[in-house]
């Protein structure tokens, strides 16, 4: 089974937008293989819109010219990914990506382009033709880039054959599937197809289901048929979406297991919004990056950073290096919350082989507060507790506490 642990990784998006060229993907992968590939981060995303020259910014162009070869499927455009040349697409950088160590991903849209629809193109390896798969009564509320597919046609399953046979040859090994995962009831059928023809190409590849929320009540459907899907729409560098995530951290981390991740959405840290923002550094405070860390941590979502990694401060690799926290997301299981006010947040996770608690306090509110947890259900037979921020050992006592800043947070390891 893939993504046995939540995926980790580094995703485009947040610095470059829709604008991000071979060289800024090049460079993220080399700084992430020589200082962060041995605490576990392995994954490369190219997010949206590599098919599209003209793209400068995280703003799309409407109706913009795509990039794609003649059976309907989109090929990076040339003008930022030089090494696609002579039909080669994504292969040559995939194959850069995996000589550091690393693995390769790619962000899709659900459907198809909408010119290979008017052009009546052929499907590869088909006796079918893309206007047969095509709804245009399908399209994207904020990109118009696709239609979506008539999905009970074999026009359709061939199509998204066609694309994900590609991508394995290109070597993805991630594939962010979007505008899809808060689109129940209507994209229920799709994301099946996209599923099967993902699981079905030859090659493992993490499916990711995008943008969110993703609606509580289908969890078991997307457990079923993605690794991880939002839980949130675009989570930016701002408490209020951050102090808002608890609640939807609570209730989806009990669907959180092998395989099968809630996303809590990319990690907002560092240098942010290269393309089109000169004020380019995280909003976050280092306190919130902490919270931000260890709730995603002890929900266990996945963790996708956002940054321009070679901007990368002291702090901010600090915080992306911490080895105790990192390996809660691995270690752990059944992480869940015991109370969440306005005020204050309190989590354990036990470890799942027995041998120890991760227990986490948050202070969510505006002025510095002690948050406290008795231990007394807990563990009957603590030998050592230690805060893993700052790596201090603590008294062995009936409660745990913690003196926290504002939207501060502390985690503990408790060895039994």
């Amino acid at each position: 089974m893939i993504a046995q642990t939540p995926p980790m990784g580094w995703n485009s998006w947040d610095c470059y937008g829709a604008a991000v060229t071979e060289a800024d993907v090049r460079r993220n992968a080399k700084y992430m293989a020589e200082h962060l590939k041995p605490f576990g981060w392995e994954y490369v995303v190219v997010d949206i819109q590599w098919y599209q020259p003209t793209a400068v910014n995280h703003q799309y162009e409407p109706f913009s010219a795509l990039t794609m070869d003649e059976y309907g499927r989109l090929t990076p455009a040339l003008n930022r990914f030089p090494s696609a040349a002579g039909g080669a697409g994504f292969k040559p950088l995939a194959d850069y990506v995996h000589s550091l160590g690393l693995k390769f991903g790619i962000h899709i849209m659900r459907g198809m382009p909408r010119m290979a629809a008017h052009n009546r193109l052929p499907i590869h390896s088909s006796s079918h033709f893309c206007h047969q798969a095509a709804d245009p009564n399908s399209i994207c509320a904020w990109n118009p880039d696709m239609y979506g597919l008539k999905c009970e046609t074999e026009a359709a399953c061939a199509y998204y054959k066609s694309i994900f046979a590609l991508y394995a040859q290109w070597g993805v090994d991630f594939v962010k599937c979007d505008d899809i995962a808060r689109e129940y009831p209507h994209c229920e059928k799709e994301i099946e197809l996209i599923s099967a023809c993902c699981r079905g190409c030859g090659r493992d590849m993490v499916l990711s289901l995008s943008p969110g929320p993703a609606p509580l009540e289908r969890a078991e459907h997307l457990k079923q048929y993605a690794n991880m899907w939002r839980i949130t729409d675009d989570f930016w560098d701002r408490w209020d979406l951050l102090k808002n995530m608890f609640e939807r951290a609570g209730k989806w981390c009990i669907h959180a297991g092998p395989g099968r991740w809630p996303d809590a959405d990319m990690l907002p840290v560092g240098a942010l919004r290269q393309c089109d923002n000169p004020d380019e550094w995280t909003h976050f405070t280092q306190a919130e990056q902490r919270t931000m860390m260890t709730l995603w941590s002890m929900m266990r979502s996945p963790l996708m950073i956002g940054a321009e990694l070679s901007k990368t401060d002291d702090f901010t690799l600090n915080l992306l290096t911490n080895a105790g926290v990192l390996a809660i997301g691995k270690e752990s299981c059944c992480g869940h919350p015991l109370h969440t006010t306005q005020d204050e947040s309190v989590w354990i996770a036990p470890r799942q082989d027995g041998t120890g608690v991760y227990a986490a306090l948050f202070n969510l509110s505006d002025s510095p507060r002690e948050v406290r947890m008795p231990l007394a259900n807990v563990s009957t037979q603590r030998r050592c507790i230690t805060e893993l921020w700052s790596g201090r050992r603590q008294d062995i006592s009936d409660t745990l506490s913690a003196f926290l800043p504002a939207h501060d947070a502390a985690v503990f390891l408790l060895k039994t």
